[in-house]
């Protein structure tokens, strides 16, 4: 057993029907593939989740429903963030954490707050938080960079246990390794930088195409994780080609394709992103074929 939240975890989706519905047999399904792939934990509600366009009653009912399906008993991340500080807090309130191990909050967005902002927002949720606190660096998304400094402070409040990186800046992850508390925990949140990231001091990935590919992909973080970076370098070589298409049309639109075409949930997704063209599809399926995915 690795210690909690190192590892994999697969930012699980949230499989629809055309219609927009939530497809719980695919979800089921889905579940258990990642949980036979040897992924080590969960994240529900994440940006791939939808989580954007998915209502607190399904985000609810979803949640409860990978509970009662975690046959495996992975430690479960649940996604609770937002940039109105004060509307976190309440659904933290609101929010039944039992079977919960964590939360995973992303940097606050579209507000651009500066550094003081950031720690004041990050410092209320995990003063209202009764389980810990991943904090969630993505610039891509929120439209700014949460740097090493103000990391590190945050790093400091005794419910905040880490960050997932997805700045994709290798050298801020060093700075954050260099000067971190001894037990927080540096996670990538890209998956082909989450190699690189480990040999940096890294525990893990919080992954996108383990939704998809979790045996192969998990061998590949563990032997890292072991120490291993010869057979994980190996493997890394196989994800390259797949991982820009996955995010070609946006994101879970590519990871849904690929679980359709393996039969174990379908690729509709919610306005405004739309499923996987037929090109997207047809590039996919020679990759996939071609790297023995």
């Amino acid at each position: 057993m690795r210690p909690k939240f190192h590892g994999v975890a697969p930012a699980l989706v949230t499989p629809m029907f055309e219609d927009g519905s939530i497809d719980y047999e695919g979800l089921k399904r889905l579940v258990q593939h990642v949980s036979d792939g040897g992924v080590d934990y969960l994240v529900v509600q994440g940006t791939t989740g939808e989580s954007a366009t998915t209502s607190t009653k399904e985000k609810i009912a979803i949640l409860e429903f990978i509970k009662e399906n975690n046959s495996k008993n992975l430690p479960i991340v649940y996604g609770l963030g937002g940039n109105n500080t004060p509307e976190v807090i309440k659904s933290i309130q609101a929010t039944d954490f039992t079977g919960i191990d964590a939360i995973l909050s992303v940097c606050p967005y579209y507000n651009k707050p500066g550094a003081r902002g950031v720690i004041a927002h990050y410092s209320a949720i995990a003063d209202a938080s009764p389980v810990p606190v991943i904090m969630y660096n993505i610039p891509g998304r929120s439209g700014i960079n949460m740097s090493a400094a103000t990391t590190l402070k945050l790093a400091e409040h005794p419910n905040i246990i880490g960050v997932k990186e997805a700045s994709c800046i290798i050298e801020q992850c060093m700075e954050i390794y260099k000067d971190k508390p001894e037990d927080f925990l540096l996670i990538s949140g890209d998956d082909v930088q989450a190699v690189p990231i480990i040999a940096c001091g890294g525990v893990g990935v919080m992954s996108v195409i383990a939704n998809a590919i979790p045996a192969k992909f998990t061998k590949m973080i563990h032997a890292a994780l072991d120490g291993d970076f010869s057979t994980a370098r190996n493997l890394l070589g196989h994800f390259l080609a797949i991982d820009p298409l996955l995010y070609e049309e946006g994101n879970p639109v590519g990871v849904k394709k690929i679980l359709e075409l393996k039969g174990i949930s379908g690729s509709d997704v919610r306005l405004p992103l739309m499923k996987a063209s037929d090109e997207l599809g047809e590039r996919m399926t020679v990759i996939i074929e071609k790297d023995n995915l």
